[in-house]
């Protein structure tokens, strides 16, 4: 849940902002931008785990950088986890985000600066509170995939019981040893919070019936 937590915080801020972004911009190359962004939804997560092991491992560029200037282990840590999560879930607050905020009627927007609103006004007066059902949709749906990651988060952290272990890894590791109850109840847990989460996401899908403003 630590993780999880941490991965859709994190992706909170960067997929609303990079999907507003792409939204409201047009320049070289925003397809190519846009393909990349999503990417790690089709990328087997154990592809990308060794992406971040060259990118953060000891001997990687970044994560020797990191650890000679500042004495910072990313590897085999929960912070490593949570990097590892958070790419995995990415795509699915920005492409939410970004749908959303292509959506919202852009004469609204210009009515809005005709009377004299700041640009940061109109973003939060005008712009998030039209977009907020996709972008808070996506939001859940990130926190579950986060919750469920594995490939990734192991490679990248391992699993260390109470450090780095989260329920999916916990989930292997007590079928391998044949803790069949320990396996049922964190399925259980898994479950109920997936199917909970995909629910709630469903009730605000974008023109969903009883969820439209003239209602």
């Amino acid at each position: 849940m630590k993780v999880a937590g941490w991965a859709t915080a994190i992706n909170l801020v960067l997929g609303v902002g990079t999907g507003f972004m792409l939204a409201r911009l047009s320049f070289p190359g925003r397809d190519l931008l846009d393909s990349l962004l999503t990417l790690p939804m089709v990328m087997p997560p154990t592809v990308l785990g060794y992406y971040l092991l060259v990118l953060i491992g000891r001997r990687g560029w970044l994560g020797q950088w990191l650890h000679d200037s500042f004495g910072i282990h990313l590897i085999f840590t929960w912070q490593g986890a949570v990097i590892a999560a958070s790419i995995i879930a990415f795509p699915l607050v920005f492409k939410p985000a970004r749908a959303a905020f292509e959506s919202v009627d852009g004469q609204l927007e210009q009515a809005a600066r005709v009377l004299g609103i700041s640009e940061i006004g109109i973003f939060f007066r005008v712009t998030l509170p039209l977009a907020w059902r996709g972008i808070l949709a996506g939001v859940l749906l990130a926190f579950a995939r986060a919750l469920g990651e594995f490939g990734a988060t192991l490679m990248v952290a391992g699993s260390i019981p109470g450090k780095t272990q989260t329920l999916s890894i916990a989930v292997y590791e007590a079928v391998q040893a044949g803790q069949d109850d320990l396996a049922n109840m964190l399925v259980l847990v898994t479950s109920v919070v997936c199917v909970t989460v995909l629910l709630a996401a469903g009730r605000l899908a974008p023109g969903r019936i009883g969820n439209r403003p003239d209602h």
